[in-house]
């Protein structure tokens, strides 16, 4: 299995940016999917997650009303809608999937993706 994760880059604080992250080797539907991310000099933390079906989408709270999470299986995809992003969203993004279900703590997922950077000038 393997997680590529695309999308990051530099934008200003208030812009938007989509990530994503496409699997190969396995069908994506069967896992749930997971954003994490890692901020420098600080722990990796959960951002948002998506069950199987696409339903029950969960946040972090400091990202809750901001961003979005959801899949589009046919595609073998997920994303991470990211609006009014501020300085504090900087950070190395990680997909992450699940065969276990809902759960937001790292050592619940199996397969990771590379990471792609996303910066925020305030």
């Amino acid at each position: 299995v393997q997680l590529q994760a695309s999308g990051g880059g530099l934008v200003q604080a208030g812009d938007s940016l989509r990530l994503s992250c496409a699997a190969s080797g396995t069908i994506l539907s069967r896992y749930v999917m997971g954003w994490f991310r890692q901020a420098p000099g600080k722990e990796r933390e959960f951002v948002a997650l998506i069950t199987w079906s696409g339903g029950n989408p969960y946040y972090a709270d400091s990202v809750k009303g901001r961003f979005t999470i959801f899949r589009d299986n046919a595609k073998n995809t997920v994303y991470l809608q990211m609006n009014s992003l501020n300085a504090e969203d900087t950070a190395v993004y990680y997909c992450a999937a699940s065969r276990r279900g809902f759960g937001i703590y790292q050592y619940q997922y199996h397969y990771w993706g590379q990471g792609t950077q996303v910066t925020v000038s305030s």
